[in-house]
């Protein structure tokens, strides 16, 4: 057994993955799309939208509980609201919006004051527009498939250890799936296939967009400018730089989760409609603690995946909100914490306060 092979003695914090996910637009534009593509001709055998709320349970079962995650997230800077006005003296004032990549109604609905600040602006900014051309996405794959596939002689099944490869074998099984098929691909790219629910497969098949990409579109229409933080490179770099141990238990774990993960992106659903961004991260860290010792691999995840990205997006967000009248729309995980883009903003001279 190589460092690289995983086992499943202890658990690990399957939620970092789904949160990958959530935090990925490239995840949701092209592989969901691609895994809806193979999937159309049986799209109405997937399941409806289901899952229970298990922040309700929670404060039934274990009020306790429930105060000290609740107290948490309070403390945690900025935790509180999805639209966020932005401005400097000199220019317009601009829009910071939370957004959560999925093609849920609940949350590609804007609220009214968020949609009049979508209607007012010249400049709508998302993480990557790159998601918008379909030959561009492909072309990565092209140019980088480093990023996504193991490009020399090493698989997904001959990094696996045998306990773990029965469980990704019946996990991809019970989705119509096999590891054969993507024995290639690099363990995160499977995990974050697997992390996104069969609901949000069969909206994705009948081609209904994920937020980001739906308020991109509507300021194609309208005629305003579209433009980008991010690369879909670089967002694959991300999490290409993570280790290849907590790539696999990510996959190991999700696939583990079964059902499981519809609870959890209910809500995650709630969480984001009450526009308690602040929440996120203690949920998780209730419902499924991490592993004594990983926490040096969390915080890897923590560093390359949102932190980096925030300060990267801060400092692109610069020149746009200088030019005033934008609305930027950017994963809601994004916006809360002394790294988020709140406090980076302010730390660059914006005031930024909530809008709603």
């Amino acid at each position: 057994m190589t460092d690289a092979h995983v086992s499943t003695d202890r658990p690990a914090r399957a939620a970092l993955w789904l949160l990958g996910v959530l935090n990925l637009l490239f995840v949701l534009a092209f592989l969901a799309g691609l895994l809806a593509a193979a999937q159309r001709a049986r799209a109405d055998d997937l399941p409806v939208c289901g899952g229970k709320d298990l922040l309700a349970a929670l404060a039934a079962d274990r009020p306790d509980e429930m105060a000290r995650l609740r107290a948490e997230a309070d403390a945690i800077p900025n935790g509180k609201g999805l639209l966020w006005r932005v401005s400097r003296d000199g220019a317009a004032p601009s829009f910071l919006l939370g957004t959560m990549h999925v093609s849920d109604p609940r949350v590609t609905s804007l609220d009214p004051v968020a949609k009049a600040a979508f209607d007012a602006a010249r400049t709508v900014v998302i993480e990557t527009t790159d998601v918008l051309d379909p030959a561009r996405m492909a072309g990565v794959m092209a140019d980088r498939p480093e990023l996504m596939l193991f490009t020399d002689d090493s698989t997904l099944s001959g990094i696996l250890s045998d306990e773990a490869r029965g469980i990704v074998e019946a996990g991809l099984a019970r989705r119509g799936l096999s590891l054969a098929a993507l024995d290639k691909m690099k363990p995160w790219v499977v995990a974050s296939l697997v992390g996104i629910p069969a609901c949000e497969m069969a909206r994705t098949a009948a081609g209904a967009p994920v937020l980001d990409i739906k308020l991109a579109r509507d300021a194609e229409a309208a005629g305003k400018a579209v433009e980008g933080l991010e690369t879909v490179v670089g967002q694959l770099e991300a999490m290409a730089s993570l280790p290849v141990a907590l790539h696999l238990k990510g996959l190991v774990d999700t696939l583990k989760l079964g059902d499981g993960l519809d609870d959890l992106n209910e809500t995650m659903v709630r969480i984001y409609k009450s526009g308690d961004t602040g929440l996120f991260w203690p949920f998780f860290e209730t419902v499924l603690p991490a592993a004594p010792g990983d926490e040096g691999s969390y915080a890897a995840f923590q560093e390359a995946m949102i932190d980096a990205r925030n300060r990267g997006m801060a400092a692109a967000a610069g020149p746009i909100l200088d030019r005033g009248g934008a609305f930027i729309a950017v994963g809601a995980l994004h916006l809360p914490g002394e790294q988020g883009l709140v406090a980076l903003l302010r730390q660059q001279g914006y005031t930024v306060e909530p809008a709603e």
